[in-house]
């Protein structure tokens, strides 16, 4: 049995997982995540991203140094989203293979 609370976790990322077969979808590829630009946007390091959206320092250094994704941690795809209040569509830009 579901509390309320993880029913709305599942519509949460069911909505995330729809949002980004849509992207995918549209255009075949790989996903680069625009953490760098929004960061230097705000003023904020990238220790600061990690800090305030709570998503391992690790993991953003990694999502920004790579130049192109495959695979992503949709949870923390969509903290650092909201850490930046964008929408994963924002966060996200889909690269040509």
């Amino acid at each position: 049995m579901f509390s309320r609370q993880d029913e709305r976790s599942l519509l949460m990322y069911t909505d995330i997982i729809g949002r980004i077969c849509t992207l995918v979808n549209h255009k075949m590829g790989y996903v680069r995540l625009q953490i760098r630009e929004l960061a230097q946007q705000k003023g904020w390091t990238l220790k600061e991203v990690a800090e305030r959206s709570g998503v391992n320092y690790n993991t953003v250094k990694s999502y920004v140094q790579r130049d192109v994704l495959n695979t992503v941690d949709l949870s923390a795809v969509y903290k650092i989203a909201c850490t930046f209040e964008v929408t994963i569509e924002e966060l996200m830009e889909l690269v040509e293979e």
